[in-house]
């Protein structure tokens, strides 16, 4: 007997995402290719799911495994995650999740483990369901680092940090702007975002469509670009919301590999208004300025898009120095009396209103007016879209006045 192709491959990405840092939906496209459809699903759901709930079930292997998770060999950790998140999450028979563990463990040349691995599986059988349901409500029983669940009890509130916490270990919906033709989806309250059950691929790399969340498509619509107009997209890639807007639009990226990828999909959309530069945003070159009009979707810590990358909240990092400095920067290249619209894919004030009071630039509050259920719970002079809330990606969006 051997372990499942689907089986395998999870087991390689759970390995390489916790021991070599890899990046999960980067680990899993090499690992999953050769699968079917349904193998390949499966996969997925076992090694996101698996990366995403690390943290109950490694307390479940140590607390019953009886054996620090840390110390074990990287192939019994990861077969012991795999198999403990089945027991715990998935309907899958205890026998059939320890026999593939074994397996695993098995292949990976460990047969000394074996014995060992196949005790700690039957007692997790035993164990865990009881095991996580006592656990109190908080980052252990939902899986998160204690940080993210500090910021988020002092900006929203216990209650409502717990409601976050669990929307974001749910799937979310499938969101894409429609770019042109039409389209078999559902419309919502953004203009252009269809609510659709999958991805079309074709569609997709035909360029008719674009997987965008719907906040996403809120910000890019926020800065409200206009033909004739000179736009600055100063941290664009892979493009999304840079083929959105109208105008002229410079898009800034400073990584080759990102800035050739945005020019790929600027292509593919048929954004022919986009013009990419590779540059560093914090210090752009000279000849980048008297813009209309300025798009600074910084980088971030991404607490507002933990459900689609099940590994970002174990490497999240707020990021406040950087997207003030990004802010400053294009408030430079903007002419007087223009517009610039900060917006992160986060839900952390450090990185959101603080950003915007130690700028001290002027807010443009007609934004509010134009999206009202979007409006910021505490600040209402800015747009908040939360995943416990709103059913989309957590975005803050500021319109500003130099």
């Amino acid at each position: 007997m051997t372990a499942s192709p689907a089986r395998k491959a999870a087991h390689e990405v759970v390995r390489r995402v916790f021991e070599e840092d890899a990046y999960a939906d980067r680990a899993f496209r090499s690992a999953a290719s050769g699968l079917d459809e349904r193998e390949r699903a499966f996969a997925q759901q076992l090694a996101y799911g698996t990366v995403q709930r690390v943290r109950p079930l490694d307390h479940a292997i140590d607390t019953l495994g009886r054996r620090p998770v840390r110390k074990l060999d990287p192939p019994v950790r990861a077969a012991l995650r795999l198999g403990a998140y089945q027991l715990a999450y998935l309907d899958v028979p205890p026998h059939a999740a320890a026999n593939e563990a074994v397996e695993l463990v098995r292949e990976a040349r460990l047969e000394r483990a074996v014995p060992f691995t196949n005790a700690v599986m039957r007692r997790l059988a035993e164990g865990i369901g009881p095991l996580l349901d006592a656990l109190p409500a908080g980052p252990l029983k939902e899986s998160y680092p204690d940080w993210i669940w500090d910021v988020w009890r002092r900006d929203f509130g216990a209650a409502d940090a717990l409601e976050l916490m669990r929307a974001q270990n749910e799937s979310t919906e499938t969101v894409v702007r429609l770019v042109r033709g039409e389209i078999d989806g559902e419309e919502t309250d953004v203009p252009g975002a269809y609510r659709v059950p999958r991805v079309d691929e074709r569609a997709l790399a035909d360029g008719r469509i674009w997987p965008q969340s719907r906040a996403s498509q809120l910000a890019a619509l926020a800065v409200g670009s206009r033909d004739g107009e000179r736009i600055l997209d100063s941290c664009a890639a892979p493009g999304g919301k840079a083929t959105m807007l109208r105008g002229r639009v410079t898009a800034v990226e400073i990584n080759e590999a990102r800035a050739r990828e945005l020019e790929d999909n600027a292509r593919r959309l048929g954004a022919a208004n986009v013009t990419v530069v590779r540059a560093d945003a914090t210090s752009l070159p000279p000849e980048l300025d008297g813009f209309d009009r300025a798009l600074v979707d910084a980088p971030c810590s991404g607490l507002g898009v933990l459900a689609r990358r099940p590994d970002l909240r174990w490497r999240a990092r707020p990021l406040p120095e950087l997207q003030l400095s990004l802010l400053l920067e294009a408030a430079e290249r903007v002419k007087a009396g223009g517009t610039i619209v900060y917006a992160v894919c986060t839900l952390n004030a450090d990185e959101n209103e603080a950003v915007i009071d130690a700028s001290g630039l002027a807010v443009d509050p007609t934004l509010t007016e134009e999206w009202p259920q979007y409006r910021h719970s505490r600040r209402p002079e800015f747009l908040l879209t939360r995943p416990d809330v709103h059913g989309t990606s957590g975005f803050f969006i500021a319109r500003l006045t130099v």
